[in-house]
C-alpha cells in the first residue's frame, strides 16, 4: 500500500509505528515523502498513492475518488498560518499595509491561502496587488530582504519568524476561531475509496495511540526527516499539531471543515463539495 505525507514532524510522529511495523494487522507501507503542496498535486495524478496526506483546501478536487478519513490530519485550536512583515521596511502593522503589497504564500491550493483569502477581503480596504508562489521555507528570507512585502507562513514557521527579525501582521488561526468558534482545518488524510477504510482508519488511530504511549519512539525518524530541524522545534511541532483530532474528527472537526470549504466556495475559491461525500467512513 502506498502513502504519501510530508517530512514534517507531526507527519513522521503519527505515522512512525505504521511506517516501522509496530501495527501487527496493517499492511506495509511504501512511503513517498513530499511536502503538501506536492502531495495535492499528486493526488490529482491517474497514478496517485492509495493514501495521502493533503491540504484541505485541496479537497474539493478529489472527493470523488478519495474519502476523507476521520483521524491522522492536522486540524486544531492555535495553530493557524501567520502573515508576517518586516518591521525595517515600515513599523505601520494596520492591515491597510497590504493594500496594493506583494504577499509571498506557499501554496495557492492550501488552506493557509485559503483563510487568508477570506481575511483578506474582511480585512484589507483595497486589492493586494500581486500573489507569489513561492517554497515555504524561502518566504521569511524573501520577506526579511524586502523581496516581497509580507509573507503566509505555516508549519515551524510559527516558532522561527523572530529569527528573521519579523512581525506578525495577523495570526489566521485567532481571526478564523473569532469568525467561527471553530477549529481550524489544515491537513487531510485521505483514501481511495475502493480501499478497507474502517482498516484503515483503525490502523492510522492505533499508529496515533502508539505515537503518544511511546513518545521516544519515534524520536530519530522525526529528526531524520526534519529538515535540519533541532529537536526542540521538532517536539513543539508535534506539541501543536498533533492533538486529539488526530485521533478523531469527531462532530466539531467535520464542522470547521464543512465551514471552511462552504465558504471557500461561496467566494469561486473552491468548487461546492457535496456534503454525502464528506461521511465519516469508520
Amino acid at each position: 500500500m502506498q502513502i504519501a505525507f510530508s517530512p514534517c514532524p507531526n507527519d513522521t510522529f503519527v505515522f512512525h509505528a505504521w511506517v516501522h511495523g509496530r501495527i501487527l494487522e496493517a499492511s506495509k507501507l511504501d512511503v513517498i515523502y513530499a511536502d503538501i503542496d506536492q502531495t495535492n498535486e499528486l493526488a490529482l495524478q491517474a497514478n496517485a498513492p492509495d493514501i495521502l496526506k493533503i491540504s484541505y483546501a485541496a479537497l474539493p478536487w478529489v472527493l470523488s475518488e478519495y474519502a476523507l478519513l476521520p483521524c491522522g490530519g492536522a486540524l486544531g485550536r492555535g495553530c493557524g498560518p501567520l502573515v508576517l512583515i518586516s518591521d525595517k521596511h515600515d513599523p505601520n502593522k494596520e492591515h491597510s499595509r497590504l493594500t496594493g503589497a506583494r504577499v509571498a504564500v506557499p501554496s495557492e491550493r492550501s488552506t493557509a491561502y485559503l483563510l487568508f483569502r477570506l481575511w483578506a477581503k474582511a480585512e484589507v480596504p483595497s486589492q493586494i496587488e500581486e500573489i507569489v508562489v513561492m517554497p515555504f521555507d524561502q518566504i521569511m528570507p524573501a520577506v526579511q530582504q524586502g523581496t516581497v512585502d509580507a509573507g503566509l507562513v505555516i508549519h515551524e514557521a510559527r516558532f522561527t519568524y523572530p529569527r528573521y527579525g519579523l512581525t506578525q501582521l495577523v495570526d489566521l488561526g485567532e481571526w478564523w476561531e473569532k469568525e467561527t468558534a471553530l477549529p481550524i482545518p489544515l491537513g487531510a488524510i485521505i483514501a481511495r475509496r475502493s480501499l478497507d477504510l474502517a482498516a484503515i482508519t483503525r490502523w492510522i488511530r492505533a499508529s496515533v495511540t502508539y505515537a503518544w504511549e511511546h513518545p521516544t519512539a519515534s524520536q530519530a525518524y522525526v529528526l531524520t526527516h526534519a529538515q535540519e530541524m533541532d529537536s526542540q522545534v521538532a517536539q513543539s511541532h508535534i506539541d501543536l499539531y498533533v492533538n486529539s483530532f488526530t485521533h478523531d474528527l469527531g462532530a466539531e472537526g467535520y464542522a470547521a471543515i464543512k465551514t471552511l470549504l462552504n465558504r471557500a466556495a461561496d467566494e469561486g475559491l473552491v468548487p461546492a463539495i457535496n456534503p454525502n461525500l464528506l461521511a465519516n467512513p469508520s
